[in-house]
């Protein structure tokens, strides 16, 4: 018997936190497919306003009408992490431990992955979009390409079969200069991102989030169009 697909190759759900990469990771969907819906979640991070103004830029850069703000307050209660437990410090100037960094928020990106299959399956989308990176990173379990294929193999098995779903990872092999010159050859709206992991007015400059941002750009040999509190 023939399935008769469901969902469209060419429209895709992009997750956009508000920033660098995903911004970057946006304007390749955007580029790649005919139709492109945002997914933004709060998850009672410290920097969640910021992050969510700049979502709602993006957004508005783009004209992207389809957009699904969604909140998973739960993982602030459940905790572990130093972005959402202020009673854990952010760590500062330490990108070369090699360890996990304390910035990761337990399985987060199964979560939000796990919505984004909900909502493409319903509005019919066959991609999703996620601006992970695996070579300039903060070495977090689910960026990885290995648990990428792992989830796409998961939504074949729990998704109908009528659809057909895949998540994109544009970004995974990329530099954070690589990232940098993309967003710029692409005319990705750089200058409303928001990076920090500790601020909401001011990036500190010092977060491994920072950092790499700012490594990235001067790798690039760019200006980063944001302000920061310190410079190293």
């Amino acid at each position: 018997m023939t399935i008769k697909r469901v969902t469209d190759d060419k429209f895709a759900v992009c997750l956009v936190s508000g920033g660098l990469d995903s911004c970057v990771t946006a304007a390749v969907a955007i580029k790649d497919c005919t139709r492109v819906a945002f997914l933004h979640t709060n998850y009672g991070q410290r920097t969640q306003q910021r992050e969510l103004k700049a979502f709602e830029e993006i957004a508005d850069f783009y004209k992207i009408r389809d957009r699904l703000v969604v909140d998973l307050d739960y993982l602030s209660i459940i905790g572990g992490s130093a972005l959402t437990d202020k009673n854990i410090d952010v760590p500062e100037n330490q990108l070369s431990d090699s360890a996990i960094p304390v910035t990761y928020v337990p399985f987060r990106n199964t979560h939000i992955i796990a919505i984004a299959v909900s909502w493409a399956e319903v509005i019919g989308a066959g991609r999703i979009y996620i601006g992970a990176t695996e070579v300039d990173s903060s070495g977090y379990p689910d960026c990885r390409k290995s648990y990428f294929a792992a989830y796409n193999r998961l939504i074949k098995e729990g998704t109908k079969p009528e659809t057909s779903i895949t998540v994109h990872t544009p970004l995974i092999d990329m530099t954070k200069e690589q990232v940098v010159r993309q967003g710029i050859r692409l005319g990705a709206p750089l200058h409303l991102t928001w990076s920090c992991y500790k601020n909401e007015d001011l990036a500190c400059g010092l977060c491994d989030s920072c950092l790499l941002r700012l490594k990235g750009f001067k790798e690039a040999g760019v200006e980063d169009p944001i302000k920061y509190k310190v410079v190293t």
